[in-house]
């Protein structure tokens, strides 16, 4: 982990890209809940430039049917983890990632206030690779040591703190698997 100029933190290991879709978080708000998440664009196909395009606001409208229903969203992840295992960072982690919408954790709403959002390339009921898990363990690991509050109990998925408006990371991602890898 690299710690910036300025209190942001960048995991050494990520290829960095700059999301214009984050800003700061609340004055003496703890960082201290990670958020699972799954992301496929176009929905249910893999590769491409078009998560990056998502989350640096420069998604054609015209290049998917699909497209043309999201690109005006403005979100972005602090993590993406590819299906090969490549980890590309939106946001630094000390920086607020717009990746939960509305969202409740335990009462308190508002969850990117004080979340770190990590997105997996697939889909609901497209089992997750074992490089996502390997570099899905590795990262959060990283995550926990600089972010101490954040323990396995503050880790769910986004549709836990988005009930009946999110569905991922959904049933095809092995919970116990990772969880185990925590050690």
């Amino acid at each position: 982990m690299t710690a910036l100029s300025g209190g942001g933190v960048l995991l050494a290991q990520a290829r960095q890209r700059h999301s214009p879709n984050q800003d700061a978080r609340p004055a003496n708000c703890a960082i201290d809940l990670l958020v699972i998440h799954n992301i496929s664009l176009p929905p249910d196909q893999f590769g491409g430039p078009w998560v990056d395009d998502l989350f640096l606001n420069r998604l054609d409208p015209c290049a998917h049917p699909y497209f043309a229903e999201i690109w005006e969203l403005r979100v972005s992840s602090h993590l993406l983890i590819r299906r090969d295992g490549e980890l590309i960072q939106y946001v630094p982690l000390c920086q607020r990632a717009w990746h939960a919408g509305e969202s409740c954790f335990q009462g308190r709403s508002r969850c990117n206030d004080f979340s770190i959002g990590i997105e997996l390339e697939g889909t609901d009921h497209t089992p997750f690779t074992d490089q996502q898990y390997h570099r899905l363990i590795q990262s959060t690991r990283e995550i926990m040591t600089h972010y101490p509050a954040i323990t396995r109990e503050r880790i769910t998925g986004h549709s836990d703190i988005a009930p009946g408006r999110k569905t991922d990371p959904g049933p095809a991602f092995a919970w116990e698997r990772y969880l185990a890898g925590l050690g």
